[in-house]
């Protein structure tokens, strides 16, 4: 019989187009304060609703390390460096093979790809530049980490579409639960804005329609008049420990992380299916130990599209039972929109802001909910002074792969509280 070590969140980091820290989300939450603006390309005709960030991260850097870091690797060490530091953490040679990075991505380098591509057709070169290779392979970020940090156990990369980073997170939770780890830097980031990328969504014809009077408004997830997702990039990290490894170091932590399900529809490569997510979240709850009348909160995975929403709102309603009626549910991809691999990291933390703020985030420009996803929404208008003991967020990608995480408030450790962090 494995061991069964308490899981504990030590660390955050958050890079996303709602802050540059855990206390600049928590504020745009609270506030329900869009980060989706406008996005055009000379390249295409078309203007499109992005969540973009805002800051070049580039200039941190030399010239030497530069060659191998795309954005998306960029955002990586910020966020990580961000986490570590909230951890109070930051080398973790002494550890050997105990400390560990699990890593979410769907693109990877894409941006660096593209424009290696395009130098190819267009500029007819017959050899990239060095080290491209190295910034454009998925696991780029998690070794330039395990490189910057000194850590030499498990660097685990993760690409199950949307799903990425919670599939990473889930796997860091039971390699510290069962005691093959005891510490973990955890997350997921995708940086993918370029006009070849985009239109690739444009072909499936799931991206959101620019709304005519605030593009803020243009990702209405669970809305009669929804139009689609909008694609976002970002960063976000945790740092995982076990409950005594952060006891021997005097830590406070911001939750437990208790439940983890995850789950294949085995139905459909980009249409899911009620019944494999019914599974996954009954297995998260059966891991935590939890019935679904204690879960507090679920910040839902519903992008916005026509086709997946009614899907993973009857799941919820199925899987809940009696109780799929009144736990308060929103999508905060309304603001924030989707994030890809980086999105269940972005929502586990959401979740996890739930219950150490005491509040519920909203579905924001919820006006008028589609009646073919009957839930208890929180719609609009976040509910402040609402305590939360335990909080599901929840995850489907491309190819059926379903993640659901559970976070509870911890009772033994310090309480930890959003701060704010230079970056």
């Amino acid at each position: 019989m494995l061991a069964r070590h308490d899981v504990v969140v030590t660390g955050m980091g958050i890079i996303t187009p709602l802050g540059l820290n855990a206390a600049e989300l928590l504020s745009s939450l609270q506030a329900n304060r869009s980060g989706i603006g406008l996005w055009e390309s000379p390249l295409l005709t078309k203007k499109l609703p992005f969540g973009q960030i805002k800051h070049d991260f580039s200039d941190a850097f030399t010239k030497l390390e530069l060659p191998y870091l795309d954005r998306v690797t960029q955002l990586a060490i910020f966020s990580a460096r961000q986490a570590l530091r909230d951890a109070g953490l930051d080398q973790f040679g002494h550890y050997g093979p105990r400390a560990g990075i699990f890593y979410g991505t769907v693109n990877g380098g894409i941006t660096t790809e593209h424009e290696w591509v395009r130098q190819f057709f267009v500029e007819r070169k017959e050899v990239a530049k060095p080290f491209t290779i190295m910034s454009v392979m998925p696991n780029a970020a998690p070794a330039q980490l395990s490189i910057r940090h000194q850590i030499r156990g498990p660097a685990m990369t993760h690409s199950s579409a949307c799903s990425s980073s919670g599939a990473a997170i889930g796997e860091a939770l039971r390699a510290i639960r069962h005691g093959y780890v005891d510490v973990a830097l955890v997350g997921g980031s995708d940086s993918a804005f370029g006009a070849s990328f985009l239109s690739m969504w444009g072909g499936l014809r799931a991206l959101a329609d620019v709304d005519p009077h605030d593009v803020g408004r243009s990702c209405r997830p669970f809305s009669a008049d929804r139009t689609g997702l909008v694609i976002s990039e970002g960063a976000v990290f945790f740092v995982l420990e076990s409950r005594e490894h952060a006891q021997q170091r005097g830590a406070g932590a911001y939750c437990t992380l208790s439940g983890y399900g995850i789950g294949s529809d085995a139905y459909h490569i980009g249409s899911p299916d009620t019944g494999g997510q019914v599974a996954t979240l009954q297995s998260a709850l059966a891991d935590a130990e939890l019935r679904p009348e204690q879960i507090g909160y679920i910040n839902a995975h519903a992008t916005g599209t026509r086709g997946g929403d009614p899907v993973e709102a009857a799941a919820i309603r199925e899987a809940f039972g009696d109780s799929g009626a009144r736990v308060p549910v929103s999508s905060t991809k309304g603001i924030h929109g989707h994030l890809l691999g980086a999105a269940s990291a972005m929502e586990l933390a959401v979740a996890i802001l739930a219950i150490t703020e005491s509040f519920l985030p909203a579905t924001a420009h919820l006006e008028r909910v589609d009646p073919n996803c009957p839930l208890n929404h929180v719609a609009e208008v976040a509910v402040l002074d609402h305590p939360v003991n335990h909080a599901l967020s929840f995850s489907t990608g491309f190819g059926g792969t379903n993640v659901a995480l559970i976070a509870s408030r911890e009772r033994a450790l310090p309480n930890k509280r959003a701060v704010q962090q230079v970056i």
